[in-house]
């Protein structure tokens, strides 16, 4: 008895290693599935050019290719923001409709750069993000029923927009710089006689630029550390002295920001801005974080993860289209994989 209340409170404290064995066992695990994916990425890449040489085309494979992985690489990204906090945005799609919507409206009466288009569809998307955070955390309703909803929402109201203020139900505008990031690589810049190469679009600088900014949020700010540790355990976040609440929001609106974004690019790639932009982005936003290492159940993410996710997905659908495959196989080979990921995820969770 007498022992007991004379040890220092400290020495009596539940011991730090095991969470900190812990943390480097899940870094570790995160760095042994983005090795493994970069593997099977190269090994895939180098079958489906041994199947078909076609496959090595710079023009019709590889640029589109980048592209289209660099836009999906942004909706990723807007994913893993609302998985870090362990929950998830169903409503991805939308808006990015709804940013690629705002920015198509800016062009089209406003008569606005290129430059002011975006930023007024990102800050759709981040607006339509904090919404959905807000409503999250005053109604106390799962996020995966609130953001189903939001996608819901938003479709009604991006088509009834569409039909009731275009023609072709969509903006046709194509804002001066639009085909610079459309059909724009870097063989378009010559240095001293050099050029870059043709077969990389204009279009993957700023999807690597946003990336070393979200990676640069959770790897090196207090907010990004906070997103992780309400991901991990929101309650120990709030007993740490974490506002919980304002994370929350916070993941949306960058989840909401990226979505518009991604949307915008799309919208610049497909060279119109109309209501289906983002109808296919629901699978792919998950196949990349999840594939790259990023957690279901939030408190884990890898952005270096989810840019290998998305060229090994691209790679897929490139490959498969390369070969004659229609849609549906693609869309089967895709659930399978993704399929595949959330089991070894559970496994690897066991152990």
């Amino acid at each position: 008895m007498s022992d007991t209340a004379t040890k220092d409170p400290a020495s009596i404290a539940p011991p730090t290693r095991p969470r900190s064995r812990f943390a480097s066992a899940v870094g570790v695990r995160v760095r042994s599935q983005r090795t493994v994916l970069a593997v099977l990425l190269v090994a895939l890449f180098i079958t489906f050019a041994l199947i078909n040489p076609n496959f090595l085309n710079a023009t019709f494979v590889t640029f589109p290719l980048l592209r289209d992985a660099s836009i999906l690489l942004i909706v990723g990204l807007a994913q893993m923001c609302a998985l870090s906090i362990g929950h998830m945005n169903l409503a991805v799609g939308r808006m990015a409709a709804m940013g690629a919507l705002v920015a198509g409206a800016t062009y089209q009466y406003l008569d606005a750069p290129l430059l002011v288009g975006m930023t007024a569809g990102v800050l759709a998307g981040a607006l339509i993000g904090a919404l959905t955070g807000y409503i999250i955390i005053k109604s106390g309703v799962n996020a995966f029923v609130v953001t189903l909803s939001m996608d819901f929402a938003l479709l009604g109201l991006v088509t009834l927009i569409y039909r009731s203020f275009t023609d072709a139900a969509a903006f046709t505008i194509k804002p001066e710089g639009m085909d610079f990031w459309r059909n724009g690589s870097l063989g378009d810049i010559c240095v001293a006689g050099v050029c870059g190469s043709p077969a990389i679009p204009f279009m993957v600088i700023p999807a690597i630029l946003v990336g070393v900014l979200i990676h640069w949020v959770y790897e090196n700010s207090r907010a990004g550390r906070e997103l992780i540790a309400t991901g991990a355990s929101i309650k120990a976040g709030e007993l740490s002295g974490i506002d919980t609440g304002k994370r929350v929001i916070l993941a949306h609106i960058m989840s909401g920001a990226l979505a518009g974004l991604a949307g915008i690019m799309l919208a610049f790639a497909s060279g119109s801005f109309s209501a289906a932009v983002g109808s296919e982005f629901m699978l792919p936003s998950f196949l990349a974080p999840i594939l790259g290492g990023t957690l279901l159940a939030g408190g884990v993410v890898s952005v270096l993860g989810t840019a290998l996710g998305t060229l090994f997905t691209g790679v897929i659908r490139m490959g498969l289209s390369v070969q004659g495959l229609g849609v549906e196989t693609l869309n089967m080979a895709l659930g399978a994989v993704l399929l595949g990921a959330l089991a070894l995820q559970r496994f690897r969770g066991r152990h």
